[in-house]
C-alpha cells in the first residue's frame, strides 16, 4: 500500500453539542515582529488552527504566481507551525508541494470539488504527532451534498466542505475540524451554505473547529448571523486576546493591511472550545504577500 493510501485509510463519526460560555476579548497588541512568529507551535493541550486561502495556481506568469508564492507560504507556514490548518483554493499540485515543504509530520487529507484531483479543495493538514484522524468526510454545498460537483443554490462554482475527526493524542479527546469555501457571487448560496454547515455541525457529540473563507463580511452578513446564531461562537469575539488589529483578510496583493476592513476569513468553535488569542498574519516579503488573503489564527483549547 502506498503512503498516500495509507494515509487516507480512515473510518466515519458523527452527532450533538454542548454548550459553554467563551470569555470575550481585547486587543492587546498592534502588530508582530516581521520575522517572528505570530503564534508558533502550540504547547501544553492548546491547539494552534490556521485558516488559509491560499490562491488557485492561475497559469500566467506574474509576480504573484504560484512558483514565487510558494516558497513564502512555507516559510510563513514552517514558523508557524499550526496544529490543523485548513486552505481553501489550492489545487492538487499545490496541496501536495505545501505538504512537502512542511515538516515530515504533517499530513493531509482531501478530495477536491470536481472528484478526484480535479478543481480546488478544502485540504486540511495536521500534526500527526499530536493528532490522530478518526473520521472524514467531503460534502458538496448543495441540495444533494454527496453528488460530487453538484451546484443547485445559484452559484456557478462548485462549493463544499470537509471535515475530519481528530483524537488528541496528548489529551485523549477527540473534535472535528470542518473547513469549508462559500460562493463569492450569490448571496443565496452562501445563506443555503451557512445553514448547511450549522445542521453538519450540530450532527457531531464533540468540540467542532470550523475554518474558511465564508466570501461575507463577519458580524453583519447573513451568513456570519446563521452561524453564530446556530450555536458557533466567532474566535475573534471570543478570544481573550487580540494579538493585532481586525484587518481585512483579502488584501488584493496588498502588502499594506486594512485595519478594520472586511474580515472574510473566520475561524467559529462549538461552545466546548476556549480561545486565548487570535490574529490576522500579515507576513509579507520584499513587497510580495504568499496570497490575496491574509491567514487567521487562533490558539485554542478543548474544554
Amino acid at each position: 500500500m502506498s503512503d498516500d493510501m495509507r494515509r487516507r485509510t480512515l473510518l466515519t463519526a458523527g452527532l450533538t453539542l454542548g454548550a459553554v460560555p467563551i470569555v470575550s476579548g481585547v486587543f492587546t497588541r498592534t502588530a508582530h515582529a516581521a520575522e517572528a512568529p505570530l503564534i508558533g507551535p502550540a504547547r501544553g493541550d492548546d491547539i494552534h488552527v490556521m485558516t488559509y486561502n491560499i490562491r488557485y495556481d492561475r497559469p500566467d506568469p506574474s509576480p504573484d504566481s504560484w512558483p514565487e508564492r510558494l516558497p513564502l507560504i512555507a516559510e510563513q507556514l514552517r514558523r508557524e507551525r499550526p496544529t490543523i490548518l485548513g486552505t481553501q483554493e489550492g489545487l492538487y499540485h499545490q496541496a501536495r508541494q505545501i505538504r512537502d515543504e512542511l515538516p515530515p509530520f504533517y499530513d493531509f487529507i482531501h478530495l477536491f470539488r470536481n472528484g478526484g484531483s480535479q478543481g480546488e479543495g478544502m485540504v486540511i493538514y495536521f500534526d500527526t504527532n499530536r493528532l490522530q484522524p478518526v473520521a472524514y468526510d467531503h460534502l458538496w454545498l448543495s441540495d444533494t451534498p454527496r453528488l460530487i460537483g453538484s451546484a443547485t443554490w445559484g452559484n456557478t462554482v462548485i462549493r463544499m466542505l470537509t471535515w475530519v475527526r481528530f483524537h488528541d493524542l496528548k489529551t485523549g479527546r477527540e473534535f472535528v475540524h470542518l473547513n469549508t469555501h462559500f460562493d463569492h457571487q450569490s448571496e443565496n448560496s452562501r445563506q443555503r451554505s451557512a445553514e448547511m454547515v450549522r445542521d453538519v455541525v450540530a450532527e457531531f457529540d464533540v468540540p467542532v473547529i470550523v475554518t474558511g473563507d465564508f466570501n461575507s463580511t463577519a458580524g453583519v452578513s447573513a451568513s456570519y448571523q446563521i452561524l453564530t446564531e446556530g450555536g458557533l461562537v466567532d474566535t475573534w469575539e471570543g478570544a481573550s486576546e487580540r494579538l493585532t488589529p481586525e484587518y481585512n483578510t483579502f488584501n488584493s496583493w496588498n502588502t499594506t493591511p486594512v485595519e478594520g476592513g472586511d474580515r472574510i476569513d473566520w475561524i467559529l468553535v462549538t461552545p466546548q472550545v476556549s480561545v486565548s488569542k487570535i490574529g490576522i498574519n500579515t507576513w509579507s516579503r520584499d513587497g510580495h504577500t504568499p496570497s490575496d488573503h491574509w491567514p487567521v489564527q487562533a490558539l485554542v483549547r478543548l474544554r
